[in-house]
């Protein structure tokens, strides 16, 4: 089983800065990729970035050049470092996990990700 604790969301200004972590326990797999998703009331919830055991990364257009994932594996903690924020980021953020499979990018849909955390809640004021 594989548990996924989301941290360091808060409110700030537009056009301020917060790092999110998501540290992971259980076995996660020895590849396999971790996404971030947020979800705003009355919206689906929509992928921000992912980022998989090699370091590949994919990040939706609406935050490309803004935000930034990494991860230390030694700590099992990926990372959401999110800057310029827009009163349109407002939302709960999730991480993800799910296998890596063979020559294949890491999945941008919900569906395909077996385990979530809590959510942290951003908001970014005007």
């Amino acid at each position: 089983q594989v548990h996924l604790v989301e941290s360091g969301g808060g409110s700030v200004q537009s056009g301020g800065s917060l790092r999110l972590s998501c540290v992971a326990s259980g076995y996660t797999g020895r590849r396999n990729c971790m996404g971030w998703f947020r979800q705003s009331p009355g919206k689906e919830r929509e992928v921000v970035g992912t980022i998989d055991s090699d370091g590949h990364l994919r990040y939706s257009d609406s935050v490309k050049g803004r935000f930034t994932i990494d991860r230390d594996t030694a700590k099992n903690t990926v990372y959401l470092q999110m800057n310029s924020l827009k009163p349109e980021d407002t939302a709960m953020y999730y991480c993800a996990t799910t296998p890596l499979l063979p020559y294949i990018p890491c999945p941008t849909a919900r569906g395909q990700y077996d385990y979530w955390g809590q959510g942290t809640q951003v908001t970014v004021s005007s």
